[in-house]
Protein backbone atom coordinates (compact mmCIF):
# COMPACT_ATOMS: atom_id res chain seq x y z
CA UNK A 1 0.00 0.00 0.00
CA UNK A 2 1.26 3.51 -1.10
CA UNK A 3 0.86 6.58 0.96
CA UNK A 4 0.28 10.07 -0.53
CA UNK A 5 0.59 12.81 1.90
CA UNK A 6 -1.08 15.85 0.12
CA UNK A 7 -1.33 19.74 2.03
CA UNK A 8 -5.67 18.91 0.70
CA UNK A 9 -6.35 22.76 0.69
CA UNK A 10 -8.11 23.31 -3.07
CA UNK A 11 -4.39 23.15 -4.80
CA UNK A 12 -4.87 21.22 -7.68
CA UNK A 13 -1.31 20.59 -9.26
CA UNK A 14 0.48 18.89 -6.21
CA UNK A 15 -2.56 16.12 -6.68
CA UNK A 16 -1.60 16.44 -10.50
CA UNK A 17 1.77 15.52 -9.76
CA UNK A 18 1.47 13.13 -7.75
CA UNK A 19 -1.35 11.16 -9.80
CA UNK A 20 0.87 11.50 -12.70
CA UNK A 21 4.03 9.56 -11.21
CA UNK A 22 1.14 6.62 -9.72
CA UNK A 23 -0.47 6.47 -13.07
CA UNK A 24 3.07 6.32 -15.32
CA UNK A 25 3.95 3.52 -12.80
CA UNK A 26 0.24 1.66 -13.72
CA UNK A 27 -0.38 1.81 -10.02
CA UNK A 28 -3.78 0.36 -9.31
CA UNK A 29 -6.58 2.64 -7.21
CA UNK A 30 -7.14 0.03 -4.64
CA UNK A 31 -3.21 -0.12 -3.63
CA UNK A 32 -3.15 4.02 -2.80
CA UNK A 33 -3.43 5.76 0.42
CA UNK A 34 -4.50 9.42 -0.37
CA UNK A 35 -4.48 11.74 3.41
CA UNK A 36 -3.93 15.25 3.79
CA UNK A 37 -0.45 15.77 6.27
CA UNK A 38 -3.06 17.61 8.54
CA UNK A 39 -4.80 14.56 9.16
CA UNK A 40 -1.94 12.03 9.46
CA UNK A 41 0.15 13.85 11.74
CA UNK A 42 -1.18 12.32 14.14
CA UNK A 43 -1.72 8.90 12.92
CA UNK A 44 -0.21 5.63 14.32
CA UNK A 45 -0.58 4.27 10.78
CA UNK A 46 0.77 7.13 9.30
CA UNK A 47 4.23 7.49 7.35
CA UNK A 48 5.95 7.84 10.62
CA UNK A 49 5.05 4.48 12.23
CA UNK A 50 6.87 3.38 8.84
CA UNK A 51 4.74 3.49 5.75
CA UNK A 52 6.48 4.79 2.97
CA UNK A 53 5.59 7.64 0.77
CA UNK A 54 4.70 7.29 -3.07
CA UNK A 55 7.03 8.87 -5.20
CA UNK A 56 6.08 12.50 -6.28
CA UNK A 57 7.43 13.41 -9.39
CA UNK A 58 7.66 16.66 -10.76
CA UNK A 59 6.50 17.87 -13.67
CA UNK A 60 10.07 17.82 -15.45
CA UNK A 61 10.66 14.25 -15.14
CA UNK A 62 7.28 13.03 -15.76
CA UNK A 63 5.63 12.84 -19.19
CA UNK A 64 2.63 14.40 -20.16
CA UNK A 65 -0.83 12.77 -19.56
CA UNK A 66 -3.43 13.06 -21.97
CA UNK A 67 -6.78 13.46 -20.04
CA UNK A 68 -10.45 15.14 -21.57
CA UNK A 69 -10.98 18.65 -20.56
CA UNK A 70 -13.79 18.20 -19.52
CA UNK A 71 -11.99 15.98 -16.34
CA UNK A 72 -9.47 19.14 -15.99
CA UNK A 73 -12.45 21.54 -15.36
CA UNK A 74 -14.02 18.98 -12.78
CA UNK A 75 -10.47 18.26 -11.20
CA UNK A 76 -10.20 22.27 -10.85
CA UNK A 77 -13.42 22.30 -8.52
CA UNK A 78 -13.30 18.50 -7.05
CA UNK A 79 -9.68 19.16 -5.49
CA UNK A 80 -11.65 22.00 -3.73
CA UNK A 81 -13.63 20.02 -1.85
CA UNK A 82 -13.52 18.72 2.26
CA UNK A 83 -14.15 15.20 1.26
CA UNK A 84 -11.31 13.14 2.21
CA UNK A 85 -12.01 10.67 -0.34
CA UNK A 86 -11.70 13.31 -3.24
CA UNK A 87 -8.50 12.45 -3.82
CA UNK A 88 -9.14 9.17 -3.84
CA UNK A 89 -12.07 9.30 -6.59
CA UNK A 90 -10.32 12.02 -8.57
CA UNK A 91 -7.03 9.13 -8.92
CA UNK A 92 -9.73 5.99 -10.24
CA UNK A 93 -11.25 8.42 -12.32
CA UNK A 94 -8.45 9.33 -14.40
CA UNK A 95 -6.89 5.92 -14.05
CA UNK A 96 -10.36 4.83 -16.01
CA UNK A 97 -9.92 7.29 -18.48
CA UNK A 98 -6.89 5.76 -19.68
CA UNK A 99 -9.03 3.19 -21.29
CA UNK A 100 -12.78 4.86 -20.91
CA UNK A 101 -12.04 7.73 -23.06
CA UNK A 102 -15.96 8.72 -22.86
CA UNK A 103 -16.38 7.78 -19.17
CA UNK A 104 -17.43 11.17 -18.39
CA UNK A 105 -20.47 11.30 -20.64
CA UNK A 106 -22.09 8.35 -18.80
CA UNK A 107 -23.60 10.41 -15.57
CA UNK A 108 -24.92 7.25 -15.04
CA UNK A 109 -21.75 5.67 -13.70
CA UNK A 110 -21.44 5.74 -9.78
CA UNK A 111 -17.90 7.27 -9.74
CA UNK A 112 -18.83 9.99 -12.32
CA UNK A 113 -22.25 10.56 -10.46
CA UNK A 114 -20.28 11.71 -7.28
CA UNK A 115 -17.89 13.42 -9.15
CA UNK A 116 -20.56 15.93 -10.44
CA UNK A 117 -22.21 15.75 -7.03
CA UNK A 118 -19.45 17.04 -5.57
CA UNK A 119 -18.47 19.59 -8.60
CA UNK A 120 -22.09 20.94 -7.67
CA UNK A 121 -21.88 21.01 -4.13
CA UNK A 122 -18.66 23.33 -4.56
CA UNK A 123 -20.00 25.35 -7.20
CA UNK A 124 -23.07 26.10 -4.93
CA UNK A 125 -20.55 27.10 -1.81
CA UNK A 126 -18.62 29.41 -4.23
CA UNK A 127 -22.15 30.85 -5.12
CA UNK A 128 -22.98 31.42 -1.65
CA UNK A 129 -19.68 33.04 -0.47
CA UNK A 130 -20.60 35.87 -3.06
CA UNK A 131 -23.48 36.04 -1.79
CA UNK A 132 -22.79 36.17 2.16
CA UNK A 133 -19.92 37.99 2.30
CA UNK A 134 -20.49 41.17 4.73
CA UNK A 135 -17.57 43.45 4.88
CA UNK A 136 -16.90 45.74 8.03
CA UNK A 137 -14.61 48.62 8.13
CA UNK A 138 -11.47 48.99 10.16
CA UNK A 139 -10.00 51.81 11.37
CA UNK A 140 -8.11 54.33 9.07
CA UNK A 141 -4.52 53.84 9.87
CA UNK A 142 -2.69 57.27 10.02
CA UNK A 143 -0.97 57.68 5.90
CA UNK A 144 -3.65 55.26 4.71
CA UNK A 145 -5.45 56.73 2.03
CA UNK A 146 -7.76 53.78 0.69
CA UNK A 147 -10.27 52.21 2.81
CA UNK A 148 -10.05 49.00 4.95
CA UNK A 149 -12.49 46.19 5.16
CA UNK A 150 -12.68 42.88 6.81
CA UNK A 151 -15.07 39.92 6.53
CA UNK A 152 -15.73 36.91 8.12
CA UNK A 153 -17.34 33.56 6.28
CA UNK A 154 -17.24 29.80 6.93
CA UNK A 155 -17.41 27.91 3.59
CA UNK A 156 -17.95 24.17 3.59
CA UNK A 157 -15.01 23.59 1.00
CA UNK A 158 -11.15 24.87 0.21
CA UNK A 159 -12.56 27.73 -2.12
CA UNK A 160 -11.25 31.23 -1.13
CA UNK A 161 -8.62 30.55 -4.21
CA UNK A 162 -11.35 30.00 -6.41
CA UNK A 163 -13.78 33.08 -5.46
CA UNK A 164 -11.10 35.31 -4.22
CA UNK A 165 -10.43 36.85 -8.14
CA UNK A 166 -14.44 37.78 -8.05
CA UNK A 167 -14.36 39.81 -5.11
CA UNK A 168 -11.30 41.99 -6.76
CA UNK A 169 -13.35 42.33 -9.72
CA UNK A 170 -15.94 43.70 -7.29
CA UNK A 171 -14.08 45.40 -4.82
CA UNK A 172 -11.12 46.73 -6.86
CA UNK A 173 -11.30 50.79 -5.47
CA UNK A 174 -11.08 49.08 -1.39
CA UNK A 175 -8.83 47.51 0.47
CA UNK A 176 -9.81 44.16 2.01
CA UNK A 177 -9.57 41.06 3.64
CA UNK A 178 -11.84 38.42 3.86
CA UNK A 179 -10.72 35.57 6.69
CA UNK A 180 -12.00 32.42 6.30
CA UNK A 181 -11.16 28.69 8.74
CA UNK A 182 -10.13 27.64 4.97
CA UNK A 183 -7.38 30.47 4.43
CA UNK A 184 -7.56 34.50 4.18
CA UNK A 185 -7.95 36.41 0.79
CA UNK A 186 -6.46 39.88 0.96
CA UNK A 187 -6.50 42.81 -1.95
CA UNK A 188 -4.65 45.92 -1.60
CA UNK A 189 -5.18 47.83 -4.77
CA UNK A 190 -2.18 45.83 -6.81
CA UNK A 191 -1.73 42.37 -5.63
CA UNK A 192 -4.30 40.16 -4.54
CA UNK A 193 -2.99 37.39 -1.65
CA UNK A 194 -4.08 34.74 -0.80
CA UNK A 195 -3.17 31.83 2.21
CA UNK A 196 -4.51 28.92 3.23
CA UNK A 197 -3.63 28.74 6.52
CA UNK A 198 -6.90 29.01 9.00
CA UNK A 199 -7.44 32.34 10.28
CA UNK A 200 -9.50 33.18 13.60
CA UNK A 201 -12.88 35.06 13.51
CA UNK A 202 -12.35 38.67 14.55
CA UNK A 203 -16.28 39.11 15.78
CA UNK A 204 -16.01 42.80 14.27
CA UNK A 205 -18.92 44.88 14.36
CA UNK A 206 -19.88 48.62 12.45
CA UNK A 207 -22.47 51.14 11.72
CA UNK A 208 -23.20 48.66 8.20
CA UNK A 209 -24.27 46.03 10.17
CA UNK A 210 -27.66 48.43 11.15
CA UNK A 211 -27.90 49.45 7.42
CA UNK A 212 -27.91 45.71 6.62
CA UNK A 213 -30.98 45.12 9.13
CA UNK A 214 -32.79 48.08 7.84
CA UNK A 215 -32.48 47.16 4.06
CA UNK A 216 -33.41 43.38 4.53
CA UNK A 217 -36.67 44.55 6.96
CA UNK A 218 -37.67 46.86 3.96
CA UNK A 219 -36.97 44.01 1.44
CA UNK A 220 -38.83 41.24 2.80
CA UNK A 221 -42.64 41.01 1.82
CA UNK A 222 -44.38 38.89 4.19
CA UNK A 223 -47.10 38.17 1.47
CA UNK A 224 -44.65 35.95 -0.52
CA UNK A 225 -43.14 34.30 2.53
CA UNK A 226 -42.07 30.96 1.59
CA UNK A 227 -39.96 29.60 4.29
CA UNK A 228 -38.61 26.26 2.62
CA UNK A 229 -37.65 28.48 -0.14
CA UNK A 230 -36.22 31.33 1.89
CA UNK A 231 -34.54 28.39 3.73
CA UNK A 232 -32.68 26.67 0.63
CA UNK A 233 -31.56 29.92 -0.52
CA UNK A 234 -30.17 31.04 2.77
CA UNK A 235 -29.38 28.24 5.00
CA UNK A 236 -29.46 28.78 8.78
CA UNK A 237 -26.08 27.64 8.74
CA UNK A 238 -25.05 31.63 7.46
CA UNK A 239 -26.87 33.10 10.18
CA UNK A 240 -24.73 33.66 12.68
CA UNK A 241 -21.91 35.40 10.47
CA UNK A 242 -25.09 37.62 9.11
CA UNK A 243 -26.47 40.97 10.58
CA UNK A 244 -29.18 41.10 9.29
CA UNK A 245 -30.04 37.06 10.57
CA UNK A 246 -31.02 37.90 13.13
CA UNK A 247 -33.99 39.74 12.38
CA UNK A 248 -35.39 36.64 10.63
CA UNK A 249 -37.20 34.80 13.30
CA UNK A 250 -39.19 37.63 14.23
CA UNK A 251 -40.40 38.32 10.67
CA UNK A 252 -41.40 34.93 9.73
CA UNK A 253 -43.49 34.93 12.98
CA UNK A 254 -45.15 38.18 12.04
CA UNK A 255 -45.82 37.52 8.89
CA UNK A 256 -49.11 37.27 8.90
CA UNK A 257 -50.09 40.03 11.13
CA UNK A 258 -48.04 42.33 8.61
CA UNK A 259 -50.10 41.01 5.52
CA UNK A 260 -53.46 41.73 7.37
CA UNK A 261 -51.92 45.48 8.11
CA UNK A 262 -51.22 45.79 4.94
CA UNK A 263 -54.45 44.69 3.22
CA UNK A 264 -55.76 47.52 5.41
CA UNK A 265 -53.18 50.11 4.28
CA UNK A 266 -54.70 48.91 1.16
CA UNK A 267 -57.90 50.66 1.72
CA UNK A 268 -57.10 53.86 3.15
CA UNK A 269 -56.86 56.97 0.77
CA UNK A 270 -54.30 57.41 -2.02
CA UNK A 271 -51.29 59.51 -1.88
CA UNK A 272 -51.62 63.18 -2.56
CA UNK A 273 -49.38 62.48 -6.27
CA UNK A 274 -52.17 59.97 -7.50
CA UNK A 275 -54.64 62.68 -7.56
CA UNK A 276 -52.42 64.89 -9.27
CA UNK A 277 -51.87 62.25 -11.86
CA UNK A 278 -55.63 61.60 -12.35
CA UNK A 279 -56.15 65.92 -13.07
CA UNK A 280 -53.53 65.93 -15.36
CA UNK A 281 -55.25 62.57 -17.26
CA UNK A 282 -58.48 64.35 -17.20
CA UNK A 283 -57.07 67.44 -18.82
CA UNK A 284 -55.95 65.30 -21.40
CA UNK A 285 -57.81 65.96 -24.76
CA UNK A 286 -60.29 62.86 -25.18
CA UNK A 287 -59.03 60.53 -27.96
CA UNK A 288 -61.54 61.15 -31.36
CA UNK A 289 -61.97 57.54 -32.46
CA UNK A 290 -61.76 57.48 -36.40
CA UNK A 291 -65.35 56.40 -38.22
CA UNK A 292 -66.30 52.95 -38.35
CA UNK A 293 -65.88 51.51 -41.73
CA UNK A 294 -62.88 53.77 -42.80
CA UNK A 295 -59.38 53.38 -43.80
CA UNK A 296 -58.75 55.69 -41.07
CA UNK A 297 -60.45 52.97 -38.91
CA UNK A 298 -58.27 50.37 -40.49
CA UNK A 299 -55.13 52.31 -40.46
CA UNK A 300 -55.27 52.69 -36.50
CA UNK A 301 -55.94 48.76 -36.02
CA UNK A 302 -53.02 48.20 -38.57
CA UNK A 303 -50.48 50.72 -36.19
CA UNK A 304 -50.56 47.86 -33.57
CA UNK A 305 -50.45 44.83 -36.11
CA UNK A 306 -48.67 41.85 -34.99
CA UNK A 307 -49.68 39.03 -37.39
CA UNK A 308 -46.46 38.32 -38.20
CA UNK A 309 -42.61 38.69 -36.80
CA UNK A 310 -41.94 41.91 -38.81
CA UNK A 311 -43.65 44.11 -36.69
CA UNK A 312 -40.54 43.43 -34.20
CA UNK A 313 -37.77 45.19 -36.24
CA UNK A 314 -39.58 47.72 -38.02
CA UNK A 315 -40.24 51.41 -37.35
CA UNK A 316 -43.81 51.45 -37.93
CA UNK A 317 -46.41 50.19 -39.95
CA UNK A 318 -46.82 51.94 -43.29
CA UNK A 319 -50.45 52.02 -44.50
CA UNK A 320 -51.62 52.65 -47.76
CA UNK A 321 -52.11 56.38 -48.56
CA UNK A 322 -54.89 58.42 -50.84
CA UNK A 323 -58.99 58.60 -51.27
CA UNK A 324 -61.72 56.10 -50.04
CA UNK A 325 -63.11 56.58 -53.62
CA UNK A 326 -59.81 56.27 -55.57
CA UNK A 327 -60.83 54.73 -59.44
CA UNK A 328 -57.11 53.26 -59.24
CA UNK A 329 -54.93 51.26 -56.45
CA UNK A 330 -51.31 50.69 -56.56
CA UNK A 331 -50.25 48.00 -54.82
CA UNK A 332 -46.43 47.66 -54.47
CA UNK A 333 -44.10 45.03 -52.48
CA UNK A 334 -43.34 46.59 -49.06
CA UNK A 335 -41.62 49.60 -47.43
CA UNK A 336 -38.17 50.56 -48.03
CA UNK A 337 -35.72 52.08 -45.50
CA UNK A 338 -37.37 55.92 -46.45
CA UNK A 339 -40.58 54.54 -46.05
CA UNK A 340 -40.43 53.06 -42.55
CA UNK A 341 -38.88 55.97 -41.36
CA UNK A 342 -41.34 58.47 -42.84
CA UNK A 343 -44.57 56.00 -42.59
CA UNK A 344 -46.03 56.54 -45.57
CA UNK A 345 -45.41 54.11 -48.88
CA UNK A 346 -43.39 55.35 -51.75
CA UNK A 347 -41.15 58.36 -50.54
CA UNK A 348 -37.75 56.65 -51.19
CA UNK A 349 -35.98 56.49 -54.55
CA UNK A 350 -38.39 54.05 -56.05
CA UNK A 351 -41.32 56.26 -54.90
CA UNK A 352 -39.31 59.35 -56.95
CA UNK A 353 -39.28 56.86 -60.21
CA UNK A 354 -43.03 56.26 -59.82
CA UNK A 355 -43.61 59.94 -58.92
CA UNK A 356 -42.16 61.17 -62.20
CA UNK A 357 -43.22 58.00 -64.50
CA UNK A 358 -47.04 59.01 -63.14
CA UNK A 359 -46.76 62.55 -63.67
CA UNK A 360 -45.73 62.51 -67.11
CA UNK A 361 -48.16 59.85 -67.89
CA UNK A 362 -50.84 62.33 -66.71
CA UNK A 363 -51.94 59.67 -63.26
CA UNK A 364 -52.52 62.42 -60.71
CA UNK A 365 -51.19 60.33 -57.16
CA UNK A 366 -53.20 62.48 -55.27
CA UNK A 367 -56.30 61.03 -56.96
CA UNK A 368 -55.10 57.47 -56.91
CA UNK A 369 -54.67 55.00 -53.54
CA UNK A 370 -51.06 53.62 -53.48
CA UNK A 371 -49.98 50.70 -50.78
CA UNK A 372 -48.03 47.87 -50.32
CA UNK A 373 -48.39 43.85 -49.97
CA UNK A 374 -46.34 43.68 -46.89
CA UNK A 375 -47.12 46.65 -44.08
CA UNK A 376 -43.65 46.60 -42.52
CA UNK A 377 -40.24 46.83 -43.65
CA UNK A 378 -38.06 43.51 -43.57
CA UNK A 379 -33.99 44.01 -43.75
CA UNK A 380 -30.90 42.59 -42.94
CA UNK A 381 -27.98 45.20 -41.24
CA UNK A 382 -25.00 46.04 -42.76
CA UNK A 383 -22.90 48.10 -40.91
CA UNK A 384 -25.01 51.26 -40.49
CA UNK A 385 -27.22 50.48 -43.52
CA UNK A 386 -30.44 48.19 -43.95
CA UNK A 387 -30.59 46.40 -47.00
CA UNK A 388 -34.02 45.20 -48.22
CA UNK A 389 -34.95 41.61 -47.90
CA UNK A 390 -37.79 40.05 -49.84
CA UNK A 391 -40.84 39.02 -47.90
CA UNK A 392 -41.58 35.24 -48.13
CA UNK A 393 -45.16 33.33 -48.77
CA UNK A 394 -46.18 32.80 -45.25
CA UNK A 395 -45.47 36.92 -44.10
CA UNK A 396 -47.42 38.49 -47.72
CA UNK A 397 -50.25 35.74 -46.86
CA UNK A 398 -50.05 37.42 -43.34
CA UNK A 399 -50.51 40.71 -44.43
CA UNK A 400 -53.04 40.11 -47.59
CA UNK A 401 -55.58 40.23 -44.73
CA UNK A 402 -55.05 44.06 -44.31
CA UNK A 403 -54.75 44.09 -48.73
CA UNK A 404 -58.19 42.67 -49.21
CA UNK A 405 -59.59 45.11 -46.33
CA UNK A 406 -58.12 47.91 -48.47
CA UNK A 407 -59.83 46.74 -51.26
CA UNK A 408 -62.90 46.24 -49.50
CA UNK A 409 -63.19 49.63 -48.67
CA UNK A 410 -61.70 52.13 -51.93
CA UNK A 411 -63.67 49.35 -54.17
CA UNK A 412 -61.00 50.61 -57.65
CA UNK A 413 -61.75 50.06 -60.87
CA UNK A 414 -58.58 48.89 -62.07
CA UNK A 415 -55.78 47.40 -59.64
CA UNK A 416 -52.02 47.94 -60.18
CA UNK A 417 -49.58 44.89 -59.58
CA UNK A 418 -46.18 46.60 -59.31
CA UNK A 419 -43.50 43.81 -58.86
CA UNK A 420 -44.24 40.10 -58.72
CA UNK A 421 -45.07 40.07 -54.55
CA UNK A 422 -47.63 42.21 -55.36
CA UNK A 423 -49.25 39.84 -58.17
CA UNK A 424 -48.66 37.04 -55.31
CA UNK A 425 -50.73 39.29 -52.46
CA UNK A 426 -53.50 40.11 -55.15
CA UNK A 427 -54.15 36.49 -56.86
CA UNK A 428 -52.44 34.06 -55.15
CA UNK A 429 -50.98 33.08 -58.63
CA UNK A 430 -47.12 31.74 -58.87
CA UNK A 431 -46.58 32.44 -62.62
CA UNK A 432 -44.21 34.69 -63.76
CA UNK A 433 -44.52 38.46 -63.92
CA UNK A 434 -42.99 38.46 -66.93
CA UNK A 435 -45.55 36.46 -68.80
CA UNK A 436 -47.95 38.86 -67.41
CA UNK A 437 -46.67 42.02 -68.07
CA UNK A 438 -48.83 44.55 -69.73
CA UNK A 439 -52.01 42.12 -69.56
CA UNK A 440 -55.66 43.51 -68.49
CA UNK A 441 -56.40 40.70 -66.18
CA UNK A 442 -59.81 40.63 -64.35
CA UNK A 443 -59.76 40.39 -60.87
CA UNK A 444 -62.85 40.71 -59.84
CA UNK A 445 -66.19 41.80 -59.99
CA UNK A 446 -66.44 45.03 -62.38
CA UNK A 447 -62.41 45.00 -61.34
CA UNK A 448 -59.13 45.21 -63.45
CA UNK A 449 -55.70 43.92 -62.84
CA UNK A 450 -53.09 45.65 -64.78
CA UNK A 451 -49.16 43.96 -64.30
CA UNK A 452 -46.32 45.73 -64.59
CA UNK A 453 -42.58 45.98 -62.98
CA UNK A 454 -41.74 47.40 -59.68
CA UNK A 455 -39.63 50.75 -59.80
CA UNK A 456 -37.05 49.44 -57.78
CA UNK A 457 -36.28 47.08 -60.18
CA UNK A 458 -35.99 49.75 -62.54
CA UNK A 459 -33.30 51.13 -60.80
CA UNK A 460 -31.24 47.80 -59.97
CA UNK A 461 -30.71 47.16 -64.17
CA UNK A 462 -27.00 48.04 -64.24
CA UNK A 463 -27.23 48.32 -68.71
CA UNK A 464 -28.25 51.87 -69.23
CA UNK A 465 -29.52 50.79 -72.93
CA UNK A 466 -31.45 47.80 -71.23
CA UNK A 467 -32.78 50.54 -68.71
CA UNK A 468 -34.06 52.69 -71.04
CA UNK A 469 -35.89 50.09 -72.49
CA UNK A 470 -37.63 49.10 -69.63
CA UNK A 471 -38.13 52.35 -68.34
CA UNK A 472 -40.10 53.17 -71.74
CA UNK A 473 -42.07 50.21 -70.82
CA UNK A 474 -42.79 50.91 -67.41
CA UNK A 475 -43.88 54.59 -69.15
CA UNK A 476 -46.25 53.03 -71.17
CA UNK A 477 -47.83 50.91 -68.73
CA UNK A 478 -48.66 53.17 -66.01
CA UNK A 479 -50.04 55.81 -69.05
CA UNK A 480 -52.38 52.92 -69.61
CA UNK A 481 -53.76 52.89 -66.26
CA UNK A 482 -54.18 56.63 -66.29
CA UNK A 483 -56.19 56.14 -69.61
CA UNK A 484 -58.43 53.18 -67.94
CA UNK A 485 -58.79 56.38 -65.24
CA UNK A 486 -59.57 59.16 -67.15
CA UNK A 487 -62.12 56.70 -69.07
CA UNK A 488 -63.83 55.06 -66.22
CA UNK A 489 -64.15 58.91 -65.11
CA UNK A 490 -65.99 59.91 -68.18
CA UNK A 491 -68.21 57.06 -68.18
CA UNK A 492 -69.83 58.54 -64.99
CA UNK A 493 -73.03 61.02 -64.42
CA UNK A 494 -71.77 64.58 -63.59
CA UNK A 495 -73.71 64.51 -60.66
CA UNK A 496 -71.98 61.61 -59.53
CA UNK A 497 -68.62 62.83 -60.30
CA UNK A 498 -69.07 65.82 -58.29
CA UNK A 499 -70.68 64.40 -55.61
Amino acid sequence: MATVLLEGRGDLTEWREAARSLLLARTQPRTIDWRCRSDAAGDLFGPAAGVPEAPVATAATVPAVTVPKAFLSLAQAVICHSDPLRFQLLYRVLFRLQEERTLLEVLSDADVAQLCAMEKSVRRDCHKMTAFVRFKEFDIEQGHARRRFLAWFEPDHHIVARVAPFFQRRFTDMDWIIATPKGTAAWDGEVLSVSTEPAENPMLSDSTDLLWRTYFSHIFNPARLKVKMMMTEMPKKYWKNLPEAELIPGLIAGAEASVIAMAERAASEAPLFHQRLQAIAQAEPEIVQPPAGTLEELREEARHCTRCALHCSATQTVFGEGPQDARIMIVGEQPGDQEDLAGRPFVGPAGAVFNTVAQQAGLDRKDTYVTNAVKHFKYEPRGKRRIHKKPNAGEVQHCKWWLTRELALVKPKLVVAMGSTALMALTDSRQRLSDLRGEMLQLGAGQSLLVTVHPAYLLRIPDEGRKHEEMARFRSDIARAAAFGRRTMADVRPEQRNG
